[in-house]
């Protein structure tokens, strides 16, 4: 079921776009650049401190502060909380789901990547007290803490769409490459049926932040590409539809990925957004300007909206205005991820209140910012150190390859590798750098080894 991905590569793609020398020369280094460049941090001698400093969530963010505060403190007490065991590298979840990886790809557990002298509690946050300097867990245990680092991820609002069944993904055209990998899997099967049959493959992203954007993208570019191999192209009609007037909040890039989507074939709705789904009828149905507008499909992705965990949007910590009070994002600095309010927290990751950054690179990137300001005040300093916005997004548009597309809070589009990677070529090295370095880059941040 699944190709080996430089087997696809070499077999599919039809030509290489770097040679392998190029390859060889900028293996190690891709990832790295994508998630292990410095944020602007700097390596310290080891601050001595009785600190307590809690950390809610364990995902990568929580994994990548816990590692990173336990190098560079002696004597504080780090507490780690997060009721999940398994750990799941996310940007894996599309090559799952696209037929590219097996769901064991991207599960692990998340105390082998503890490291020591940190406690991890297996339980889950359940309500934040920033006036009072503590967090209670679901069992209704009290952390107090000096410093708190908000890590918690964000929350799948499937919920919010009527109708929907996640039982059912994998079921009678029903897909979502978020929900899990046994559900990425299953999306995968479901997809691939499609593929087998043709038909209309409906395809969107939410009226939310959402985490890694380009996601629905390259999933709409799969679909179309499996299509294309097995035949059967022309028997089907694939349908994005973009939650606003862009298909990417880069404008550039928006521009390239609407050209790729009508060389493609690809029909484009704008301001459209999933309200309702009947998964026996397979009939979805989108708010837009001018009303309901009912779509009938053979596949679809479904993509849920976005928001802070309950704890978090039901917190002090949230934004109390504009744009991100609604969905509780946390209400930072987004150059120092430093809280605007209460100034012994700090949020890093998904859940952070920042333009841009739900991405794993972005953590990188974050944490280290973070980590040194938090440093910074228990040594009775000040740190330079600032977030930029950088996020990176490999963009596959095909099996073999795919777009580098990283940027900033401005747009400006800041490629790694100027005048050897084109941020908007079709390439095989950054088919190459999803689909092999960068998992193996993200243990690395995980361990903080950066």
């Amino acid at each position: 079921m699944y190709k080996d991905a430089l087997a696809t590569i070499l077999d599919d793609s039809g030509k290489a776009a770097v040679s392998r020398r190029s390859f060889m020369m900028l293996g190690a280094a891709a990832g790295g650049s994508l998630l292990l460049r410095p944020g602007g941090a700097q390596a310290a001698s080891k601050v001595h401190s009785a600190a307590r400093i809690v950390i809610a969530g364990a995902g990568a963010a929580g994994l990548a502060a816990a590692a990173q505060l336990a190098s560079r403190l002696d004597g504080a007490r780090i507490t780690l909380l997060d009721a999940r065991k398994e750990h799941f590298y996310q940007p894996g979840f599309t090559l799952v789901a696209g037929g590219i990886k097996e769901s064991s790809y991207v599960v692990s557990t998340t105390r082998e990547y503890v490291p020591g002298g940190v406690e991890l509690v297996e339980e889950r946050v359940a309500e934040f007290d920033p006036e009072g300097n503590k967090v209670v867990t679901e069992s209704g245990k009290s952390y107090p803490y000096d410093f708190l680092i908000v890590a918690t991820g964000l929350k799948l609002d499937y919920a919010a769409i009527a109708g929907m069944d996640t039982e059912q993904i994998g079921n009678n055209g029903l897909g979502s490459i978020y929900h899990s990998p046994a559900k990425a899997e299953a999306t995968w099967r479901a997809m691939s049926n499609f593929a087998d049959t043709g038909g209309v493959g409906v395809f969107l992203r939410p009226g939310t932040e959402m985490k890694c954007a380009g996601a629905p993208l390259k999933y709409t570019f799969l679909a179309d590409d499996h299509l294309r191999r097995r035949g059967n192209r022309g028997k089907a009609e694939i349908i994005y539809n973009a939650n606003n007037k862009a298909l990417f909040s880069v404008p550039i890039v928006h521009e390239k990925v609407r050209m790729l989507f009508e060389e493609r074939g690809v029909k484009v709705n704008y301001e459209r957004i999933l309200e309702s789904i009947d998964i026996g009828k397979k009939l979805a149905v989108f708010r837009t300007p001018i009303g309901p507008v009912e779509l009938q499909y053979d596949f679809i992705n479904v993509i849920p909206p976005m928001r802070a965990p309950d704890s978090v949007r039901n917190s002090p910590l949230r934004w109390q205005e504009g744009g991100w009070a609604g969905d509780g994002w946390v209400e930072v600095d987004k150059h120092s991820l430093r809280h605007k309010r209460f100034a012994n927290v700090f949020a890093v990751g998904d859940v952070a209140g920042v333009p841009k950054g739900k991405t794993a690179a972005s953590v990188k990137w974050q944490v280290p910012v973070a980590v040194d300001h938090l440093i910074a005040t228990i040594a009775g300093k000040e740190s330079a150190a600032v977030y930029n916005g950088y996020t990176s997004c490999p963009l596959i548009t095909r099996l073999g390859q795919a777009m580098l597309v990283e940027f900033d809070y401005k747009d400006n589009l800041v490629p790694s590798f100027p005048g050897v990677i084109a941020p908007l070529e079709e390439l095989w090295i950054s088919w190459v750098m999803k689909t092999m370095a960068l998992k193996p880059t993200y243990i690395s941040m995980l361990r903080g080894r950066a």
